[in-house]
């Protein structure tokens, strides 16, 4: 009797053991992974560009949180496209732009630009084909609490 009673009491310790093991392990795949903020822009100049590309334009509309000013036109060269990607002085979030393909695949990806400030260039980790679909995201972000402030999506051609 006394062997029944201690097998059943091992039994009952595997078990509760096992459940124990079986939440923490569980609960560890549902967290979501810890965020980690995007850093800003290296190749950031401040100021406003001087650019004399066309395609040149201010992203702005009624109700939008900020206004911004890109290259519509992006012409891929040695795997590079120059796009004046600039937040305006006006702003009170800090800007990120990706470049995604149609399938929203990100081909190229800058850091964060402050208010003033703008990126020439942006490399591509993947170079899309000439007349490739691509668009062109903006990401806005609340300064210090990286809450989002809102985005953007331009649709354009890769040329």
């Amino acid at each position: 009797m006394k062997k029944v009673v201690w097998i059943c009491a091992v039994v009952c310790a595997v078990t509760v053991i096992g459940m124990i093991v079986s939440i923490i392990v569980a609960g560890k795949k549902n967290r979501q992974p810890e965020f980690v903020p995007p850093a800003f822009e290296a190749s950031a100049q401040v100021g406003t560009p001087e650019t004399e590309d066309p395609s040149w334009t201010q992203v702005h509309r009624d109700g939008m949180g900020f206004s911004a000013h890109i290259c519509g036109k992006v012409t891929v060269k040695n795997g590079a496209a120059d796009v004046w990607f600039t937040n305006d002085s006006g702003n009170e979030v800090w800007l990120k732009l990706r470049i995604l393909d149609e399938n929203d695949q990100i081909l190229a990806e800058t850091g964060l630009l402050k208010p003033n400030e703008y990126l020439k260039t942006v490399t591509f980790t993947t170079a899309p084909q000439s007349g490739a679909k691509i668009k062109l995201k903006i990401m806005a972000y609340e300064p210090e609490t990286y809450y989002s402030a809102g985005a953007v999506t331009l649709n354009t051609v890769a040329e």
